[in-house]
């Protein structure tokens, strides 16, 4: 759909041109625009990260970060070229996983692809919430989304203390999209015994609060991004510039 008030096409969304006596049309860019924002539209990206991109990513120090933004970036720009269909980045609170894991779901669907936004909490009270007939059917279709979408961003993977439903659930939702060849773009705070962060033994890790089913799942399909060892980049970001 063209945009009303667009100076190039008139609303019509075709730019006509003349070469050698013929008359051409050619699309207007401002469709691809407004696909674009009706995508990002559909995904329900959270206000703050509307905005998330590789361009604002402050990664000018710390090696962690910029290998991360590398390896991301590169995953957007060549999916579906790669050799696992997602993304699970690891590391402790604070070191930028949402932007970037964000950035990447806004870089494919500039690319054309369609995709979904979901806390992991969120998503888990609203699909147990929509067991309940008397509160409609759009915490139902929460979980058709999850499973369906094209591209499916999971944030903050097993923040929710783990009872048989909530294993179920989440095994249920990467199992699907595991078969079906579904990217799921995840962060997780939680350690794991094969990428690190796991400093004690009485650290609560990635398993305890999804399962071992669900976690193997996970491996299968995902290139993990390691960033334990990152600075806190929310402190970065909110720091002043110094001249």
């Amino acid at each position: 759909m063209a945009k009303a008030d667009c100076p190039l096409c008139g609303g019509t969304g075709w730019i006509s041109t003349q070469q050698d006596g013929f008359s051409a049309a050619h699309r207007c860019e401002c469709v691809a625009e407004t696909r674009l924002e009706e995508i990002e539209e559909r995904a329900q990206i959270p206000r703050n990260y509307r905005n998330a991109s590789f361009d604002t990513f402050l990664a000018t120090d710390g090696k962690t970060l910029r290998d991360a933004m590398v390896l991301i970036k590169g995953y957007a720009n060549e999916y579906p070229l790669g050799k696992k269909p997602g993304l699970l980045l690891a590391g402790p609170p604070g070191t930028g996983k949402t932007h970037l894991a964000v950035a990447a779901l806004r870089q494919l669907m500039a690319r054309g692809f369609e995709g979904a936004f979901f806390d992991y909490q969120n998503l888990l009270e609203r699909i147990y919430a929509g067991y309940s007939e008397a509160l409609g059917t759009s915490n139902r279709e929460a979980y058709r989304v999850a499973l369906e979408t094209e591209i499916l961003l999971l944030d903050d993977l097993g923040a929710h203390r783990i009872n048989e439903w909530v294993e179920d659930t989440v095994t249920s939702v990467i199992t699907y999209r595991y078969n079906h060849q579904k990217p799921l773009i995840a962060t997780t705070n939680l350690p794991d015994p094969d990428y690190g962060g796991v400093d004690n033994k009485e650290r609560i890790t990635l398993q305890d609060r999804i399962g071992a089913r669900a976690r193997s799942r996970l491996f299968e399909m995902c290139t993990v991004v390691r960033m334990w060892g990152a600075a806190d980049y929310r402190i970065k970001a909110a720091a002043p510039v110094r001249y």
